[in-house]
């Protein structure tokens, strides 16, 4: 299964990120918002998150795009300030993989 989404991109993003929050707030915006602490990160992704559901609302193709990307970028830094690694996620789709959503739920459980 062949996707248009780079994992090479996300681990360019994700390491720029990394190194990003080593950077002065005054010149970064991802250690400005990494200065002000994980709640602000997660007001930042809640309200990316309701942009997509508005431009998905919308059916604007081109913000969708926009807002899915900002979205996904926040989380991202997410993962940075949380300590998490992309092998991480990787790692946990891989272990859902093949398997219904409804089952994978209800192992949860």
């Amino acid at each position: 299964m062949k996707s248009g989404i780079s994992a090479a991109m996300f681990e360019q993003v994700y390491e720029v990120i990394r190194e990003r929050k080593q950077s002065s707030p005054e010149k970064s915006y991802v250690a400005s918002l990494m200065t002000k602490g994980t709640d602000a990160i997660l007001k930042k992704i809640g309200e990316e998150s309701a942009e997509v559901i508005i431009a998905a609302k919308n059916k604007n193709r081109d913000e969708q795009i926009h807002e899915i990307t900002d979205l996904w970028f926040h989380l991202l830094v997410l993962l940075v300030d949380q300590g998490l690694k992309l092998e991480d996620i990787s790692k946990e789709f891989e272990k859902r993989f093949g398997q219904s959503g409804l089952e994978e739920k209800a192992q949860r459980q």
